[in-house]
């Protein structure tokens, strides 16, 4: 756990930052990746395994299948960051590029499965990649102090949050469970409303890794359950937000990772009565030139 006293002076409450962009590949996708991997049944791991991802998950699945010698096909979309598909590639997998959106990578991910027998490592809706997303919740009871009681979790496809909520929940009934989205892929308060997973909006945001196509049905039950609250961040919160990350608790993080700290920075979520925050910054695998264009607008705005 690490704290920022300036993020703590700006909420108005205590902060205690779970930093998941120290895991390997930079994210906490390793967690649930290697969860699945480990139970897929030895007969089965010949065949290989097949996922799709935009670049954090395609990593944890990589690296998992270097780790024990499973062949690894990962479909990313065409507009993936550059970075994260060399990152994947250099862990070992086979990269398929042949996918024009994240959405059409799901639906080819089930076909190839069932053409060549690989497994599906599923990037969010399957309960042994909650599961190991999970531990994150568990370390933060054991880690963070007892009077904390806000937990501040970015979402795409929802597992991690599923996983954190329920391993939060169970330890801690009390503390408050909140998901952040962006507003340009903001897909858990419209399929909450909805009673079932709904696409959102699709637009084009810096949040890469937040850009699933729908939240996961089973991850929807869960947060259903046990998200206590959602809110959006825009694309300007969410630059404002890796930013001061960035510049003020010197962590190399990726956008979608500063998504908790943005909506911190912009007061959407309600303390009052808080005692201590934990966000959740969730990776750190971002190009060098999102930085540099980060960067390059925050000195170039007014002060």
């Amino acid at each position: 756990m690490l704290s920022s006293a300036t993020l703590a002076r700006l909420a108005g409450v205590p902060i205690h930052v779970k930093a998941e962009l120290f895991q390997r590949t930079g994210s906490f996708k390793i967690r649930g990746a290697l969860n699945s991997i480990l139970a897929i049944a030895p007969d089965d791991r010949a065949r290989g395994v097949i996922t799709c991802s935009a670049g954090n998950h395609a990593q944890g699945v990589a690296l998992a299948c270097a780790e024990t010698g499973i062949d690894a096909l990962v479909l990313m979309p065409r507009s993936a960051s550059p970075a994260k598909v060399a990152a994947t590639r250099a862990y070992g997998a086979t990269i398929d590029l042949e996918s024009p959106t994240a959405a059409h990578a799901l639906k080819r991910m089930a076909e190839i499965s069932q053409q060549t027998g690989r497994q599906i490592v599923h990037p969010f809706d399957d309960p042994l990649i909650m599961a190991g997303q999970g531990t994150i919740g568990l370390e933060i009871c054991q880690d963070a102090p007892p009077e904390a009681d806000v937990v501040i979790v970015p979402v795409g496809g929802g597992g991690l949050i599923a996983g954190i909520a329920t391993a939060v929940k169970a330890l801690r009934s009390s503390a408050r469970v909140i998901a952040v989205q962006p507003e340009h892929t903001a897909t858990l308060g419209p399929s909450l409303a909805a009673g079932h997973p709904v696409p959102g909006p699709g637009l084009p945001t810096i949040a890469d890794a937040l850009t699933a196509p729908t939240v996961g049905a089973r991850c929807l039950d869960v947060c259903a359950q046990l998200v206590d609250d959602v809110v959006t961040v825009s694309e300007r919160e969410l630059r404002a937000g890796m930013c001061f990350v960035y510049q003020r608790m010197k962590l190399a993080c990726e956008a979608a990772g500063a998504a908790p700290v943005a909506a911190l920075m912009a007061h959407k979520i309600k303390l009052d009565g808080s005692q201590g925050v934990v966000p959740v910054i969730s990776g750190g695998n971002v190009a060098e030139s999102v930085v540099a264009s980060v960067m390059t607008e925050a000195r170039a705005e007014p002060a």
